[in-house]
């Protein structure tokens, strides 16, 4: 999750360095086609990738996209152009879009019943703290952006290592033993866990098998719309509050002020959904998001409530689309675990995409202000649109009985 959180930063790092200096033939136009190439790649890894891991293992898909993404990104500082720079970003991020949905299939495949929730949002922690320590290290190397993705690379083949021996062997083609729930700790309607993973038929064609499709639209909708508001935020937050009439300075106070509510967030959503049930908190959260969201678009004159409430919006914005993640683990059997996470995550990041360019576009005519808060509160409304269409059973309907992996 720290090298999706790198990948998520280092090229609005170097990005301005490349265009100040026409390094590789850089310029606005293939900056923008750098940067929709590489989201492109991690939605492509994420959708097609990520569900392999539910034939082969996670073990095995981790190892073999984190190596992937690692020597791409290291290339990447050796481009001799702007075609290869856009074409080893594709392929890095085709190795590191399977990483999120196999990681979070991991970790939910191996917590014990009751702790979904915060096993999902304490690992994408590492999403937020990858962003940050890119953004310092950015102001220790730049303007040498080739030593950025140098650095990059080396610390993903640095972790190899560690992933092979630490690592465990995939849950996946054995049946699994639930750990018992901590006292209090609620088990959501339609928990797919304690199913036996030896079952025939999986891939996305069993999303469109009875119950699933409701499920898998609602999903896309709501990770759809998560990652827009992830996306938009994190480009256009200091835009659209100097567009506001604010201090440049201060809009970029507010992104990281955003981000470290975003953390806080992670942390607090976690732990309720797992004691009053991810469907109820997720709902509560989009809600909550549109509220505040809508809320940034009045003048804030004082400056520590001003911040307060940037705030209080990261703490619900991010970790919404992280509670996406996890309650999608909760809704599906193990053996669909990573192809319902590689969906939800690839649709998410058609969302990443629009929601810049979206956001972009009010900024280009002038219209980012109130309209770009109320674009963003609207993405909301429609993220708790989809996730009602959830039914609340889904769970297979002959359960088999749960038994210890073999041998």
């Amino acid at each position: 999750m720290v090298l999706d959180g790198f990948d998520l930063v280092v090229l609005g790092t170097v990005i301005p360095t490349l265009i100040k200096t026409g390094d590789l033939g850089f310029n606005a136009v293939a900056a923008t086609f750098a940067a929709t190439i590489s989201l492109v790649g991690v939605g492509l890894g994420a959708l097609f990738i990520a569900p392999l891991s539910d034939k082969f293992g996670r073990r095995k898909l981790l190892i073999a996209c984190v190596a992937g993404f690692s020597a791409f990104t290291l290339a990447i500082a050796f481009a001799p152009d702007v075609a290869t720079f856009s074409i080893l970003r594709l392929l890095a991020g085709v190795g590191l879009g399977a990483c999120l949905p196999a990681a979070l299939a991991y970790m939910n495949d191996y917590a014990p019943a009751g702790s979904g929730g915060k096993s999902t949002t304490r690992t994408m922690t590492g999403y937020h703290v990858g962003a940050v320590a890119t953004a310092f290290l950015a102001i220790l190397v730049i303007p040498n952006w080739r030593l950025m993705f140098i650095i990059g690379g080396a610390a993903g083949l640095v972790l190899l290592p560690f992933l092979w021996a630490k690592l465990p062997e995939s849950l996946h083609g054995v049946a699994i033993k639930v750990a018992p729930a901590k006292p209090g700790a609620s088990v959501e309607a339609g928990s797919a866990v304690g199913h036996s993973a030896k079952r025939s038929g999986t891939g996305f064609r069993e999303l469109l098998e009875r119950p699933y499709p409701l499920v898998a639209l609602g999903v896309a909708i709501a990770s759809f719309m998560g990652l827009l508001l992830v996306y938009g935020l994190n480009t256009w937050l200091p835009q659209l509050m100097a567009a506001a009439g604010y201090p440049v300075s201060t809009g970029l106070t507010l992104l990281l002020v955003l981000n470290v509510g975003a953390v806080a967030g992670l942390v607090l959503a976690g732990v309720l959904a797992d004691r009053h049930g991810t469907r109820r908190v997720v709902l509560l959260w989009f809600g909550l998001s549109a509220m505040l969201l809508g809320g940034l678009s009045i003048k804030i004159p004082n400056e520590f409530l001003l911040n307060a409430a940037v705030f209080v919006t990261g703490v619900f914005v991010f970790s919404s689309q992280v509670l996406v993640y996890a309650w999608v683990g909760q809704l599906f059997p193990a053996r669909l675990r990573g192809t319902a996470l590689g969906f939800a995550a690839g649709v998410g990041r058609l969302g990443a995409i629009v929601g810049p360019a979206v956001t972009g576009t009010l900024v280009a005519t002038g219209a980012a202000y109130p309209a770009g808060f109320y674009v963003f509160a609207g993405a909301a409304v429609l993220a708790v649109a989809g996730l009602v269409l959830i039914p609340r059973a889904t769970a297979p309907a002959i359960p088999e009985a749960v038994r210890e992996p073999a041998g």
